[in-house]
């Protein structure tokens, strides 16, 4: 994007921060060709919390939404939830997840990612996985932060077939359809 005057460039930021919240000053300051100071300062002029804090409001009210899991079963941090319709989870690639020689991810952490996603999507107290067809696209790396988001494709009964796609940056690293089921009650032992 070309340097904008700073009053076009602060309208422009403010709109791209509602679209995106989570966006980092890193990731500003490149998309608006300037510093990351730049970027701070702009932010402090506009009364735009940093990215720590636009995080913690949006993730507060989407966790009070949550139903089929608890907090601590969710896989990444939960950024968006509108049950029964999409939401997206962050997950930022730790040491303790990669493959040591290769530094890349182990998959089933991304999966457990997805998987626990397309469960918090259901409208009901107790959700189970019935079948996935999914994909990895892509090595992850060891400091990558995985963004997925899932969407509710359709619901008959008690059976829903939710979307999840898992992105680096712009890029699509997982995606997959995931037959979900909710149930009456517990299974039995």
């Amino acid at each position: 994007m070309t340097r904008h005057h700073k009053h076009e460039r602060h309208q422009a930021l403010r709109e791209e921060i509602e679209n995106n919240p989570f966006s980092t000053d890193e990731e500003l300051a490149k998309h608006f060709g300037v510093s990351v100071s730049t970027i701070r300062l702009d932010r402090t002029e506009l009364s735009i919390p940093e990215l720590r804090e636009r995080t913690r409001a949006v993730a507060h009210g989407a966790y009070d939404t949550l139903k089929s899991l608890g907090e601590a079963e969710l896989v990444g941090e939960l950024r968006e939830l509108r049950v029964g319709d999409s939401g997206s989870t962050l997950l930022k690639i730790e040491e303790s997840m990669v493959l040591s020689k290769a530094r890349v991810t182990r998959g089933h952490h991304l999966f457990a990612q997805a998987n626990s996603l397309a469960i918090a999507l259901v409208d009901a107290e107790m959700v189970v996985t019935g079948s996935v067809d999914m994909k990895f696209l892509r090595p992850v790396r060891y400091g990558e932060v995985v963004l997925a988001k899932g969407k509710v494709l359709s619901h008959k009964d008690n059976k829903y077939r939710v979307q999840i796609k898992s992105y680096v940056d712009q890029e699509v690293v997982l995606s997959g359809t995931w037959v979900v089921f909710s149930i009456e009650k517990p299974l039995e032992e």
